[in-house]
């Protein structure tokens, strides 16, 4: 299984931010859209990705404030990315290593989404779900002892 196969059954709804918008802004969009996280885009080029994790370490820096910072000072400026064809094996030791939970998924210097480690974890669930069904229906149809076939 390949990261497209998760971006198809997920949508292509993308959710980004520039480094320059408020940290408070950023963390109402988050909140209003349900999300865990922005790709940080800058004249088109992926700069960075804020997840609750990072927001969460500017606020205890700053006293327990959102204060006045921009997305630029909170972000991770150097996030981990994968492909559409990166398999899934791959992106999942890849998050595992780095403790990412969210990767932008690039094509050459285009987004195409973002997978998170729900969504890793899911499609693992839902494939082994479909291969316990099949190996079921499998043993359902196996033929009898003395019968020819």
């Amino acid at each position: 299984m390949k990261v497209s196969d998760i971006l198809r059954v997920k949508g292509n709804t993308l959710y980004t931010t520039t480094p320059d918008e408020p940290l408070a802004r950023a963390v109402e969009v988050m909140a209003e859209k349900d999300i865990g996280s922005l790709v940080v885009m800058e004249y088109g080029d992926l700069v960075g990705m804020l997840s609750f994790r990072e927001v969460i370490q500017t606020v205890v820096k700053n006293g327990g404030h959102v204060g006045s910072f921009t997305v630029r000072a909170a972000m991770d400026d150097a996030p981990l990315t994968c492909t559409p064809e990166t398999e899934l094996d791959e992106v999942r030791r890849m998050m595992l290593a780095q403790h990412a939970r969210y990767l932008p998924v690039m094509d050459q210097k285009m987004l195409m989404g973002v997978v998170s480690f729900y969504d890793v974890a899911k499609a693992v669930v839902d494939a082994q779900n479909f291969e316990n069904k099949m190996l079921k229906a499998y043993i359902r149809d196996w033929p009898e002892e003395g019968t020819s076939g």
